[in-house]
């Protein structure tokens, strides 16, 4: 929502200038002053607190020596800033002119008590200054004295090469120094290359160093790593703080030293109409559900200052076990905070989303193995054996086997058809880890063997083959809404309005399972066939089926009741639950993009779904008023106007400012984690945080280093770090305690001296 200002006959806004906005004062005495200076007659009647809620003044307003400017973001008002700029003038010009806010006329009487409050107002702030002088001038005359200059220095080096360590995904290694030479290790011999390159900062600092004591302890190194990462973080967060609204979307697990955490994203549009996505940090994920929710709440508010009321969305992308957690966790989030939606995320296929979240052991099975495939081929050679196995395979339909290597050569485990293609490239797969395990040429590590055998084991079982035939074929009728539920603005629209049309389909499914069921299982058994897979009932089912003395099943009876129809009522239950009615509520708002009006030949009804968001709207009564304007504008455009087809391209155009609803309901649609990012060239957070666990091995990761890798487009300023790390850690310095250890070993030194003195004295006397 922009700020306007309240000042008489200025015109500016917060989405128009860079300037800053800045609100009344609480301080009744203080917000009286600034009324009278803007000679509103309006505002007198108004509470301070109504004052400070509802009105702003731009920075034009005060003597720029009353404006400060903390870091490139933020700017403050001296406490004693009082606004004494004001064009009250202007509208004599136009007498026509009509003023929303009208200046009022003074008496003599007004003009006498303005001018005495003036003149004391003059007076103490002169008093005040002469203070100020007095006392800056004593606390300037010490200055940095040139150990603290040379001891900033040397931390601004370090803090460099900490952005490089971050940028290169290198460990972190303490190490010590032996004999003037720094210990083989990465963190330490960076500096000391530095050194060598010229860097005085740190040449200067090793040579006044002790010999055999620690350079630059690991304590050190995990201080200088917490300020860069909260320097870091807290850029990000001043941003969304500025957007106000934000979704929160949460990754797969990620381990450290042992423990699980779960790595934290944020959604929100900047200042720029730029929908950003971040990564923020790594929760820990031990408790139960309602302690994880209770952290997450305490990381959210208590310690990064935003407000869960300000949550528009959620998204999990959790695999396995933890897939059930993760959905407790966003119903107990939705139950405090309503509008908080949960929705699936646009980095997952959705198909492969439903699936991670089915509770049965059979599909979680195929969903792990299916990960273990897309980690298998980054290995060298991997992909090499697949496409010649490939070729094998079908070496009479040439066709068809180059269209399996292209599909191979994709990251096709992550794709909404990746069933499809897995039914496809099973039998090459096989004979592909065959080829692996057999080594006969010894390309491949006893690792890589191994893992081959492990996946072949899981792939050859019939029980793993006749769910991966269900869910191609019940997920089918899913593929198309998910592809354009994640697709474009456009597709996302009616996809919304097409989800009666895929649950009729599943229920159709459902009601006619006997004759499904039936296709089903025989595809299955001919793919088996194909690969010499016997037909066979799982061997614990048949266990406890003879203990219990219950009699022998068939095996098409037992496939139908233990995994067609779960799946099939699962997948159900799990769309449904996605995209419920106010999640589709929501994402019919998307047609107040322009590109999906022109297809509704500007027919929309935004109105019938803008009760979701009604209190986020800057003059929700406005609104019907507003969405007739915006079509209007947009039917009656000019032949040489296109009509914008994303939200971002929408938020750009300087026109939409004029809609205040409009935009504000644009921008917090932008944030909905089903919605794709656009144009982020860097690749999505979650892509980076991947890139950074797929190069470093699982031993070495470290939680800052991967905030710093993932977050390097990130503005960091060195001098702040610098400043935190002072007055945080400066009486950890180790020079001090070098010092302080170089004065008690003289004095031990001198204390022998005497006493060897004294005794020689003692005995020539004798």
């Amino acid at each position: 929502m922009p700020n306007f200002c309240a000042a008489p006959n200025c015109t500016r806004k917060s989405t128009q200038s860079d300037l800053a906005f800045f609100r009344f004062p609480r301080d009744p005495e203080r917000c009286r002053i600034w009324v009278e200076n803007c000679r509103r007659a309006d505002l007198e009647a108004k509470t301070s607190d109504q004052l400070n809620k509802h009105y702003r003044l731009c920075a034009k307003h005060f003597d720029p020596a009353m404006v400060c400017k903390t870091s490139p973001y933020r700017t403050v008002l001296k406490d004693t800033a009082i606004p004494t700029i004001f064009d009250l003038t202007s509208h004599l010009k136009n007498p026509h002119t009509r003023h929303r806010k009208r200046i009022k006329e003074l008496t003599d009487e007004d003009i006498r008590k303005i001018k005495e409050r003036r003149l004391q107002s003059a007076e103490q702030a002169a008093k005040n200054e002469a203070v100020e002088d007095s006392t800056a001038t004593s606390e300037d005359e010490p200055q940095l004295s040139t150990e603290e200059k040379e001891f900033r220095e040397y931390l601004r080096s370090l803090f460099e090469v900490m952005v490089m360590l971050g940028k290169q995904s290198i460990p972190v290694v303490a190490g010590k120094i032996f004999e003037t030479e720094l210990e083989s290790n990465n963190f330490l011999a960076i500096l000391n290359y530095c050194m060598n390159a010229g860097d005085d900062a740190l040449k200067k600092r090793f040579e006044a160093t002790a010999v055999n004591s620690e350079y630059l302890s690991a304590t050190q190194q995990s201080q200088l790593l917490d300020i860069f990462e909260n320097t870091v973080r807290e850029e990000m967060l001043m941003e969304v703080r500025e957007s106000r609204f934000f979704s929160i979307v949460t990754g797969d697990l990620v381990e450290f030293a042992g423990d699980k955490h779960l790595p934290l994203f944020l959604r929100f549009v900047n200042q720029h109409n730029v929908l950003r996505e971040e990564f923020l940090d790594f929760v820990p994920f031990d408790g139960d559900e309602p302690a994880l929710v209770e952290r997450l709440e305490a990381q959210l508010t208590d310690r990064w200052g935003l407000s869960m009321e300000d949550c528009r969305g959620q998204a999990h992308k959790a695999t396995g076990t933890y897939s059930t957690k993760m959905k407790a966790v966003a119903v107990l989030l939705m139950e405090k905070y309503p509008l908080a939606l949960h929705m699936p995320c646009s980095h997952l296929a959705l198909n492969i989303h439903i699936a991670n979240c089915l509770p049965f052991p059979n599909v979680q099975i195929v969903m792990e193995t299916l990960r273990r495939i897309g980690s298998f081929f980054k290995t060298p050679l991997t992909q090499e054996e697949l496409e010649r196995a490939i070729s094998t395979h079908y070496q009479k339909n040439e066709e068809k086997a180059n269209a399996l290597k292209q599909q191979a050569s994709t990251d096709w485990t992550q794709q909404h058809n990746v069933f499809d293609v897995l039914l496809d490239i099973l039998p090459p797969l096989l004979l592909c880890m065959d080829n692996i395990r057999d080594n006969d040429d010894g390309k491949f590590t006893g690792s890589v063997s191994a893992d081959a055998y492990s996946i072949t084991e899981i792939l050859a079982e019939f029980e793993i083959i006749v769910t991966i035939v269900i869910l191609k074929n019940v997920l089918t009728f899913t593929r198309a809404f998910g592809r354009n539920v994640q697709g474009e603005t456009l597709d996302v629209f009616f996809a919304a309005t097409s989800l009666t049309a895929v649950l009729h389909s599943l229920n159709e499914v459902n009601d006619n399972i006997d004759v499904y069921h039936e296709f089903w299982y025989e595809e299955a058994v001919n793919v088996a066939a194909l690969m010499e897979i016997p037909v066979t009932v799982p061997r614990l089912f048949v266990r406890k089926q003879r203990l219990a003395d219950t009699g022998e099943i068939q095996a098409e009876s037992y496939y139908k009741e233990y995994v067609t129809m779960p799946v099939i009522h699962g997948i159900m239950q799990e769309v449904e639950d996605m995209f419920s009615e106010t999640n589709l509520k929501t994402l019919k708002c998307l047609s107040l993009v322009p590109a999906v009006m022109g297809q509704m030949k500007f027919n929309t009804t935004e109105e019938n779904y803008a009760d979701v968001y009604r209190s986020d709207l800057p003059n929700p009564d406005t609104l019907p008023a507003e969405l007739h304007c915006w079509r209007i504008k947009w039917k009656h455009r000019g032949k040489e106007v296109r009509l914008p087809t994303t939200i971002h391209e929408t938020l750009q155009l300087p026109d939409v400012k004029f809609f205040p609803n409009v935009n504000s309901f644009l921008k917090v649609l932008s944030t909905l984690p089903v919605l794709k990012i656009e144009g982020d060239k860097s690749g999505t957070a979650n892509e980076r945080l991947q890139a950074y666990l797929d190069s470093v091995p699982a031993k070495q990761w470290n939680k800052s280093l991967a905030m710093l890798n993932i977050n390097t487009h990130v503005r960091h300023d060195l001098d702040v770090m610098v400043d935190k790390y002072c007055r945080l850690y400066a009486e950890d310095d180790p020079e001090s305690e070098d010092k302080s250890e170089a004065t008690e070993e003289t004095t031990e030194e001198t204390t022998e001296e005497t006493t060897e003195e004294t005794t020689e004295e003692a005995a020539e006397e004798d």
